[in-house]
């Protein structure tokens, strides 16, 4: 298991088994975050998806 901190609240977020451009959520503010690094954990606030607006 890794151990990293949240770029956005500073939580404590213990992971394993995650791969390289997954999506995960931070326990403590809720925000997504994608998993940039594997080997060490880094983590950046995940890109927002656009709105198509049903096109």
């Amino acid at each position: 298991m890794n151990t990293t901190n949240c770029p956005e609240c500073e939580g404590h977020l213990a992971l394993s088994n995650v791969m390289a451009g997954e999506i995960v959520v931070c326990p403590d503010c809720g925000v997504d975050l994608e998993v940039t690094n594997v080997e060490p954990i880094a983590l950046a606030l995940a890109p927002q998806e656009a709105e198509d607006w049903g096109e």
